[in-house]
């Protein structure tokens, strides 16, 4: 690596891009440790999602065991139902990471199979499957939100490390230099000029 010339204006620029650097560091913790904190509130969300979800997903499986049961296969019944086009996705950002919201409309519970063909089985299953996809979409949305958010910590920790570990200590380290070199000049310059001014007075008193 090319050394730094050893001049005040080199030794200005080292200074302010230290500090550059140690704004740049303090920024990107600080951005760290919020998307760490929004991210790790989202995983707890997911889990309390995930457990509600499998729970709809058990009683609907089983409301549909006893349908089929009792009515015989229920697949022309789910033929009825209107396919739900509802969904839609936005974007939001935390701190700069932009993080998808999904929409789907509550969609209301219709007794498209008619109520002389069905029963009470098919009628709870029928409730519990749609109340399961209100689960599932909200549940997406926050795993998708936790895997952008931990590839942002990644990228934030690598950039942070960066400047603690490498840009940090290289900008010590030329100060550190640079200010040796200029001292060192200075006191050169000061020996210099105190021998030519000792010069100067033993010729004045020959």
């Amino acid at each position: 690596m090319a050394q730094i010339a050893a001049t005040k204006a080199n030794l200005a620029a080292a200074k302010k891009s230290l500090d550059l650097a140690l704004l740049g560091f303090e920024l990107m913790d600080r951005k760290k440790n919020i998307l760490v904190r929004e991210m790790m509130s989202l995983v707890d969300d997911a889990a309390n999602i995930r457990k509600e979800a499998n729970e709809c997903f058990e009683k609907a499986y089983y409301f549909l065991r006893l349908a089929n049961t009792t009515l015989g296969f229920c697949e022309s019944f789910a033929h009825t139902v209107p396919i739900d086009t509802s969904l839609s996705m936005d974007f939001k950002s935390v701190m700069g990471v932009e993080i998808p919201v999904i929409k789907s409309e509550k969609q209301p519970l219709m007794p498209y199979f008619g109520l002389m063909a069905s029963n009470d089985y098919l009628d709870k299953a029928y409730v519990y499957f749609n109340e399961a996809k209100m689960k599932t979409v909200r549940l997406a949305e926050i795993e998708c939100d936790v895997y952008r958010l931990a590839d942002a910590v990644k990228t934030t920790r690598k950039r942070a490390n960066a400047l603690s570990n490498i840009m940090i200590p290289k900008f010590n380290a030329d100060i550190k230099a640079i200010s040796e070199a200029l001292d060192e000049k200075e006191r050169e310059d000061f020996t210099r000029l105190k021998v030519i001014k000792s010069r100067k007075e033993a010729e004045k008193n020959k």
